[in-house]
């Protein structure tokens, strides 16, 4: 890029990186189990007309605000309920998250290092598998930087007025991923301005202006929330989605200290070797004092304790999830642009190296990939055999995201015993919250009339071992599933 102009380079750094984030996104089937909630919670509320309260398989569903709905919602309204749409937003976020990053950088430091943290930043493992992922990771990660930066700035310059952008984008984080919008953030500024020995920025932080405002951007939808469901809302949302997933681990094998160490290792690929190894020369040419060099400079001690602060917090939680530290990954992008800034040459060869990689991987593997996680297959193979109003049961597994591309509904056929274990109970702080999906029991099944099952191969014979059959006929099979039409005789067994 060295012999481009200013503005020239960065339409190029950004027409790159624009490709990368959505190339291929229109022929990404919806995967299960975690996109598919995302998009058919979309197309539910958009299908009711309930812009409001997020609903799945006719039910309210509080897993998350609303703000992400209704990202992918517009996405709908502009493209139609397709692959491409479903993905655009997190595409959309990307950018202006890599252009946020390039700004702020060019501003702590120059233009070649704000645009060498945009190319690491878009170009890292992690980031590139969340442009494109259903998933309300990247809306967050926007928000979250939006708050660090305008905060940073804000306390720099004095132009106190720019922490009222914090507000706002404090209102929107929290609007897009819950309380942590605004508690992971201000416990880094906090920690900050205590190890800069700034107590006294605390009284100028604006506080009524800005409090007024994050209510009026996040708070607001929290109360219309409680005020249409009440303490329904309060308790599952707040409770379970929010109390519970910090305080219990939910995939109790992932809580390991190293966690997101290997996160981080793994997820800034390609460069977290050439960060880690050009941090330990800086470290060897300082020694001793290396801690000192790192607090004496503001910009590198706050973008430092924003990294290790965001990893810390997550690692000390219960339930830990690959994308939870992604925030961190904002700050490590500038940090090794700095680094590696007198290394351009090899920055911009690997990201365009890695970028062509990228590519490749979207169309060749990526494809497949999520094609194989999704039941777009199945969910076509069903409407060719099955009306809208027809009974449609997966036994064994459940993916919602047949639901989504058939448009109707499926049920999940369990026993009894086990469907009155599984469903959530009101007031119950318990994992079996996210079981929203519509059940049937084995002894609720039709007699007489034709029905629908998905089930997996293996799973056929202890099915039919179970049922009265009377007729059967199977239709097709996608992979490991195959879709079964059953006519039953007398009563359905009773498996109790």
């Amino acid at each position: 890029m060295g012999n481009l102009g200013l503005e020239k380079r960065v339409v190029v750094l950004f027409f790159f990186l624009g490709v990368l984030f959505f190339a291929g996104n229109s022929l990404m089937a919806v995967t299960d189990p975690v996109e598919c909630n995302y998009a058919l919670t979309a197309k539910e509320m958009l299908e009711s007309g309930d812009y409001l309260s997020p609903r799945i398989f006719g039910h309210y569903w509080y897993d998350k605000p609303a703000f992400f709905y209704w990202e992918i919602m517009l996405g709908y309204g502009i493209f139609g309920m397709t692959e491409f749409a479903a993905r655009f937003f997190s595409a959309v976020f990307a950018l202006l998250t890599a252009f946020l990053a390039y700004a702020f950088a060019r501003r702590l430091y120059d233009e070649r290092t704000g645009i060498y943290a945009a190319l690491i930043l878009g170009t890292s493992l992690i980031y590139f598998c969340l442009a494109k992922l259903i998933i309300t990771d990247m809306a967050l990660m926007f928000f979250f930087s939006a708050i660090m930066v305008f905060f940073y700035l804000g306390w720099q310059t004095g132009q106190r007025r720019l922490y009222y952008a914090c507000y706002a984008f404090a209102g929107l984080a929290v609007l897009t991923k819950g309380p942590i919008g605004i508690l992971l953030p201000g416990f880094v500024v906090v920690v900050y301005l205590l190890v800069r020995r700034e107590a006294r920025e605390f009284f100028r932080l604006r506080w009524l202006m800005g409090i007024l405002i994050f209510l009026v951007t996040g708070g607001s939808w929290y109360y219309a929330m409680y005020e249409l469901h009440g303490e329904d809302f309060i308790n599952t949302f707040l409770g379970i989605h929010n109390y519970l997933r910090a305080t219990v681990s939910e995939h109790p094998k992932d809580d390991v200290w190293y966690y997101y160490l290997a996160i981080f290792f793994l997820g800034f690929l390609p460069w977290s070797p050439l960060f880690l190894r050009e941090l330990w020369k800086k470290c060897r040419k300082y020694g001793k004092r290396s801690l000192a060099v790192l607090c004496g400079d503001p910009a590198l001690s706050f973008l430092a304790l924003w990294a290790l602060l965001v990893n810390g917090f997550y690692q000390c939680m219960a339930t830990k999830y690959p994308t939870y530290s992604f925030p961190a990954f904002f700050p490590l992008a500038i940090l090794a642009a700095y680094l590696l800034r007198e290394r351009g040459r090899l920055v911009c060869r690997l990201a365009v190296g890695t970028g062509v990689v990228y590519l490749l991987v979207a169309y060749l593997a990526a494809v497949p990939f999520f094609e194989q996680r999704s039941g777009r297959t199945m969910g076509r193979l069903i409407m060719e055999h099955a009306r809208a109003e027809d009974l449609v049961v997966s036994y064994g597994n459940y993916a919602t995201s047949i639901v989504f591309y058939r448009n109707a509904p499926m049920y999940y056929l369990k026993d009894r015993g086990a469907i009155e274990r599984d469903v959530p109970k009101p007031g119950n702080l318990s994992w079996n919250a996210k079981n929203v999906m519509e059940h049937i029991s084995f002894e609720r099944l039709p007699v007489g009339q034709d029905f629908y099952v998905v089930c997996e191969k293996n799973d056929r014979d202890d099915l039919l071992s179970r049922l009265p059959v009377e007729d059967m006929e199977m239709l097709g099979e996608v992979r490991e599933n195959i879709l079964l039409r059953l006519r039953l005789a007398g009563q359905a067994h009773s498996t109790e």
